[in-house]
């Protein structure tokens, strides 16, 4: 590794959950286990209807993403695998993305962008490359920037 890493992750900002049927994601997150329910989201070009719910309160609360596809012969299958992604909240995102990429790091492609819930996001990928030797292993990882409220609420709690 080259240098002080310029970031840090603060914790889990969502996961996301991929099925056939948005309804039966919801039937158990929502109805069966209590998430409340906040927005939905639609993209053709991500290939997804997502309903966003939310676990927990404050600057500690976590995104549950349901998603399913909008169309099934198409890609990306955000519903496959069921456990489509996690998203890690970072104090810095254009640091982490920039540092991660000198260490060898393969993000996927769109670069930094505006996520569902409205955050800058950038995806790293699950698999290798000859260019980019490192991956997450088989996991689609999401560094979402962690809004100034998150950033202070973990400094006070790393501080307690």
């Amino acid at each position: 590794m080259s240098s002080v890493r310029p970031f840090s992750i603060l914790g889990i900002q969502q996961i996301a959950v991929g099925g056939a049927s948005k309804d039966k994601l919801r039937g158990f997150w929502v109805d069966l286990l209590g998430l409340e329910y906040r927005d939905t989201f639609v993209s053709e070009s991500e290939n997804v209807d997502e309903d966003i719910c939310q676990m927990g309160t404050g600057p500690f609360a976590v995104e549950v993403d349901l998603m399913q596809p909008l169309d099934i012969d198409k890609r990306p299958r955000v519903d496959k695998p069921a456990l489509n992604h996690v998203g890690l909240w970072v104090d810095n995102l254009a640091a982490a993305v920039a540092w991660l990429s000198e260490q060898g790091l393969r993000f996927t492609p769109g670069g930094i962008r505006k996520g569902a819930a409205g955050h800058d996001v950038c995806f790293i990928h699950p698999v290798a490359n000859d260019e980019f030797p490192l991956s997450a292993e088989g996991v689609l990882v999401e560094l979402v920037q962690a809004p100034q409220a998150v950033i202070e609420a973990y400094k006070v709690l790393a501080e307690a």
